[in-house]
């Protein structure tokens, strides 16, 4: 499980379970959102922003068991994040669906939403993805700037260029392109500037480089 702040989700991405590569869902969200897919995510299938997360328990999950009434438990007892269950309410799930409902919502508080699919799931983590994007912006004073700002992140040599950096993958990469916009910029940044994006150990890794 994950708490609130030890994953940060660069503005306007969703960091997905590497489990989901080669999915239904992650071909439909890829032309939609910016979807990094990463290992050790452990309970959450997907991270909407520094503070929402989705689980999501497919068709085969309700009909297995209870194996994915466990990974609620855990995941609501250890983290503090804002947890969204999405659920696949099918002709066969249709039968435990009160029951889920039951648990999520009333035993343990949180948000659950039934799709069809994993093609209606991708239109709803997009739509929930523009949610946050409205509320990020909202946060940072409805900055004109930011949007125009991301817009250029997805030149991909400097994107690449900035990963061979030590300690910087795809996620501290975008960070990094977000908070200062140029190579030259991010070279003539100091410690104390890096380590506000990136934290102490990387900042200074970053610097020495």
């Amino acid at each position: 499980p994950v708490t609130a702040g030890s994953i940060v989700v660069p503005y306007g991405h969703v960091i997905g379970n590497e489990k989901w590569r080669g999915s239904e869902i992650a071909q439909r969200l890829q032309g939609k959102v910016r979807l990094i897919l990463e290992d050790g995510l452990g309970l959450v299938d997907f991270h909407l922003s520094n503070k929402i997360c989705i689980l999501y328990i497919s068709e085969a999950d309700l009909v297995a068991g209870d194996e994915f009434k466990r990974r609620l438990v855990r995941f609501r007892n250890a983290s503090s994040l804002g947890g969204i269950v999405i659920v696949e309410k099918t002709q066969l799930s249709d039968q435990y669906f009160l029951a889920v409902q039951k648990l999520v919502v009333l035993e343990l508080g949180m948000v659950l939403l039934p799709v069809a699919n994993q093609g209606e799931a991708s239109q709803l983590i997009t739509q929930l993805v523009s949610f946050c994007v409205r509320e990020q912006s909202k946060d940072q004073n409805s900055n004109p700037f930011i949007r125009k700002q991301c817009s250029q992140l997805a030149e991909p040599s400097l994107f690449r260029t900035v990963q061979q950096i030590p300690g910087v993958g795809k996620t501290k990469a975008l960070l990094l392109l977000q908070q200062f916009g140029s190579i030259h910029r991010l070279c003539n940044a100091s410690v104390e500037e890096l380590e506000l994006v990136v934290g102490q150990t990387v900042a200074q890794q970053i610097h020495t480089f």
